[in-house]
């Protein structure tokens, strides 16, 4: 296939022949030979940049710039061993920079690959789901509303198949498809309406194509080089992070300078000035704050993976522990996603009960539930019939184990299951199919148009809402024939299934003209059967998943399409409603407050945003809803104030799932539609792992408070010692290279650490932070105010005492450096909680940071006792004494905060009772 042929030209006969395939798929031993020769269906991707470009890109900063001046200046006044432990600094912050972004890079990789395409293909004549990478020429590809496209298709047929095509030709619009059209071979790709492309999007409708080109010969692949290797947007959370960084920057920056000016006006040399203020500009410039938040938010992107949470935008694990309000589908997300048919119910009452699992035909039988007349039998058979006959789903016996496995939308497997029961698969193969009207969301039902065996009338199959099949009937199937329809009683009937917390959908069938066309505007007189009650069990840690969000302070609202009747049963099992609310919300749908339908909802948005915005302030229970209907939902909740995360699995969930602080998309049963427009894939589709991923959220939240809080408090106390120098004309309390080591060696060792803290356990006992809150709150400023004054002033009064003692500059700069040190080490466990005290948390439950502590001390310790950094740094040995007795000074920061903290919690506590 070297020399692609124009599909679009040829007609499919000559397509099938060229391909040597047929419209029920190619056999697994040929597709297993194809893949062979013609390899994976996957495009190049950008390569992962090499270590040693990694490793040049560390040095283009101006934090580099900043050392590299320091160590030229250091070469021009001849003091080599400054140069050469500034260039080692250098190398070493270089080299250590480099790994973690390529330990970065590889575990976006890995994560990358867990992002796995699937699409539905025709193979030994069944339909089967496989990795889309899997697909090779000649695969006949099923195409439905919300599937990416796998490869380039030659369509076979097609029906109201509408594809986005904007990815590939920049077409705005969806472009209609039609199979069966033949085109010039000059035709551009964009008018080429018998294909469709790898990468577009199915809008609506459906299709089915033999695949044509996959990989690099696809026309995607084609364009391949100009969509691989470009940037990625950085986080906004990193950008404000950034900008506070430069402000900060600029304000000690100019600090800085007043100093120097000060010190050249004491009569201090220019050099000497020069590599002060170049190490006073080390400890102004938070440098090592964007690669701690990237840290912090990688470590919380890998334990999010372990909770079935995939994130595909890194600043999405700190988002998601901002949410207020969770708005979440039911269906396999609050529950199994495992739908059996567990009662027929006939129009009258009357009915049976289906035992078994609905998803296994050949373990199921039909029990009598109650005393049934003559003739239930019979309307159990054209029920069932009409219930396998308009369905999309198949069921097919596996080999190996001689179950039954289906595929397709899981309430249609389920019916396919009870029909194959009742009446047989072998009676529904007699009924060929002529034309159908698929489900979507906006019609509320499906049908499908039949021959019937051994008569001329052809036989219409319609499945759907009562409420929108009703409108079609005048009749419905009694015990002795057709009867007058009765509204109140057919909804008495629906609402005995949906208080038992079913899924309800009614079936119809009748006859019809094959003059006229098969659409929704020809269909009527139509018979009502009666209904089939599905039940999809609660996920068992749905319940505690949803209680632990309300102690959170999370709000939980369930969007759902079933009946308000069907959806309070759930929300019942929940908890869901409170029963102190009051009922003026919708009191014809229920005596709860909290539960609002989509006719509701409709009549709210035609009022205009603040009657949907009074509408949904108190909500709960969205029933009957449409997944447009999502978007006015998520937009109201946002003008709100609320920070909104949501789930979503169709075409149709994007908007919402685009318009929220954080989309989720359900990785198992999803679209791609619905998972390109996510933030965070669940891997499970489970409500509890949208939970852990808040609590992993905020954890992460914390985390970044606490290194924030650590640089900065540590890096102002150097600026309040050197400020205190100034005002009482002392000499330098440190050196340039001193000040370096400080903030370049033993600082940097102690916040990777910090960055791996866990969770203080109490995440999820507190309420959402308000969304607009900054980062550098009052609480922040305080502490760091607070503990640069206690650190930058003990430090100078330790080098002022020494001084006094009559020893000499060296001799007080290596007690100061000591200090500082035990103070960074200090002060990195006041930093493990804002509010807990340090004698409060097991210090063994961060096993790194406390190797970090120690290595940090073990570093300097080292650095007193070994020569060549004795000379560099001018350290001398302390003796134990002297050690201890310094520790003693540095744990006053200790008490400090500690002190504060405990008013803290006091004035909290004083504020919830008044609040009580």
């Amino acid at each position: 296939m070297d020399h692609q042929p124009d599909w679009h030209s040829l007609q499919v006969a000559s397509v099938i022949s060229q391909l040597k395939s047929h419209s029920n798929g190619l056999s697994s031993a040929e597709a297993s030979r194809r893949l062979q020769q013609y390899g994976a269906n996957i495009l190049p991707t950008a390569p992962l940049k090499p270590f040693y470009r990694i490793l040049l890109d560390q040095f283009v900063s101006p934090f580099i710039y900043v050392l590299l001046f320091a160590m030229l200046l250091s070469l021009a006044i001849g003091n080599f061993s400054d140069a050469l432990f500034i260039g080692v600094i250098l190398l070493a912050n270089a080299l250590i920079g480099a790994l973690q972004e390529h330990h970065a890079q590889r575990s976006a990789k890995a994560l990358s690959e867990l992002l796995v395409n699937h699409c539905e293909v025709v193979r030994d004549g069944h339909r089967v789901k496989i990795a889309a990478e899997e697909l090779v020429p000649g695969d006949a590809v099923v195409l439905t509303s919300g599937d990416r496209v796998p490869a380039d298709l030659r369509l076979l047929s097609s029906d109201n198949l509408l594809i986005d095509e904007s990815l590939l030709t920049g077409e705005s619009l969806p472009v209609a498809k039609d199979a069966e059209c033949l085109l010039p071979e000059q035709t551009q790709v964009a008018e080429r309406t018998n294909q469709a492309f790898a990468s577009t999007m199915v809008t609506s409708g459906r299709g089915l194509g033999l695949a044509v080109g996959t990989g690099l010969n696809s026309e995607i692949g084609h364009l391949a080089s100009h969509l691989i290797g470009t940037q990625q947007a950085q986080p906004p959370l990193l950008q404000r992070m950034e900008r506070f960084s430069r402000r900060l920057t600029l304000y000690l920056l100019g600090l800085i300078i007043v100093l120097a000016a000060v010190d050249i006006a004491r009569g201090y040399d220019l050099v000497t000035v020069l590599m002060t203020v170049t190490a006073l500009a080390v400890a102004a410039i938070p440098e090592g704050l964007p690669v701690a938040l990237t840290i912090v938010l990688s470590i919380s992107m890998r334990r999010m993976v372990r909770r079935h949470v995939i994130v595909r935008k890194l600043v999405a694990t700190e988002s998601l522990g901002s949410c207020t309000v969770i708005a979440t589908d039911k269906t396999g997300t609050l529950t199994r996603n495992q739908l059996s048919a567990n009662q027929v119910r006939f129009c009258d009452g009357q009915g049976y009960r289906i035992t078994a699992n609905g998803a296994n035909p050949a373990a199921d039988s039909a029990g009598a539930s109650e005393p049934l007349r003559s003739n239930n039998s019979e309307r159990l058979q054209r029920l069932s019939r009409v219930a396998g006959l308009c369905n999309e789903a198949s069921v097919q016996t596996d080999s190996s184990t001689g179950e039954w496995q289906g595929s397709g939308d899981p309430v249609d497997q389920a019916l396919l299951a009870m029909a194959c029961t009742i009446v047989g698969s072998a009676a529904l193969h007699s009924y060929p199919v002529i034309d159908h009207i698929h489900y979507e969301p906006e019609l509320g039902l499906a049908a499908t148009l039949h021959h019937q065996p051994l008569k001329k009338e052809a036989l219409v199959c319609v499945k759907g809402a009562l409420e929108k099949l009703i409108p079609l009937c005048s009749c419905v199937a009694g015990v002795s024939g057709n009867e007058s329809l009765d509204r109140d009683q057919l909804t008495a009937v629906m609402h005995r299934l949906a208080d038992q917390g079913m899924r309800v959908l009614a079936f119809a069938d009748g006859h019809f003209d094959l003059q006229q066309p098969f659409d929704i505007e020809h269909l009527g007189n139509l018979c009502l059967l009666g209904m089939v009650g599905m039940s999809d069990p609660l996920r068992e840690e749905s319940k505690a998943a949803v209680e632990e969000c309300q102690s959170a302070g999370i709000k939980v609202c369930m969007l759902t399409g079933d009946h308000p009747i069907t959806a309070l049963g759930i929300a019942r099992e929940l908890n869901l409603l409170n029963p102190e609310l009051n009922p003026e919300l919708n009191p014809e749908l229920s005596p709860e407050q909290g539960l609002v339908s989509g006719t509701l909802l409709l009549q709210a948005e035609q009022q205009g945003k603040q009657a949907l915005d009074q509408l949904t302030a108190n909500a709960l229970i969205y029933a009957r809803v449409t997944p447009a209907q999502k978007l006015s939902i998520v937009e109201s909740l946002i003008r709100q104030g609320e920070f909104v995360a949501v789930t979503g699995d169709g075409v149709n969930d994007a908007p919402a799932l685009n318009a929220s602080h954080v989309g989720i998309a359900m990785g198992m049963r999803g679209t791609d539609v619905a998972r390109e427009a996510s933030d965070l894939l669940l891997s499970d589709d489970n409500f509890s792992s949208v939970v852990a991923g808040i609590k992993e959220g905020r954890i992460a939240y914390q985390n970044i408070r606490k290194v924030v809080f650590f640089l900065i408090s540590t890096g102002a106390a150097e600026m309040v010692l050197f400020l205190l120098s100034t005002i009482f004309a002392t000499p330098m309390p440190l050196t340039a290279v001193q000040l370096l080591w400080l903030n370049l060696v033993t600082s940097s060792v102690q916040h990777i650490g910090l960055a791996m803290e866990p969770g203080e356990g109490d995440e999820m006992q507190r309420p959402p932070r308000p969304p607009d809150e900054p980062l550098f709150d009052k609480l922040m400023i305080r502490r760091v105010l607070l503990s640069a004054l206690v650190v930058g002033s003990i430090g100078f009064g330790c080098f002022s005492y020494v001084m006094a003692l009559g020893q000499d500059e060296v001799s007080a700069r290596n007690s100061t450096l000591l200090l500082m040190v035990l103070f960074e080490n200090i002060q990195v466990l006041n930093s493990r909680s804002e509010t807990r005290s340090v004698f409060a948390q097991s210090l063994f439950s961060n096993p790194i940071l406390i190797v970090a502590t120690l290595m940090a001390q073990g570093l300097h310790i080292a650095a007193m006792q070994w020569p060549p950094l004795q000379r560099i740094l001018a350290t001398s040995p302390a003796t134990m004494s002297h050690w201890v007795g310094l520790l003693g000074a540095a744990l006053v920061i200790l008490l400090v905060i500690e002190l504060d903290k405990l008013i803290s919690r006091v004035l909290t506590r004083r504020a919830a009772i008044k609040t009580l």
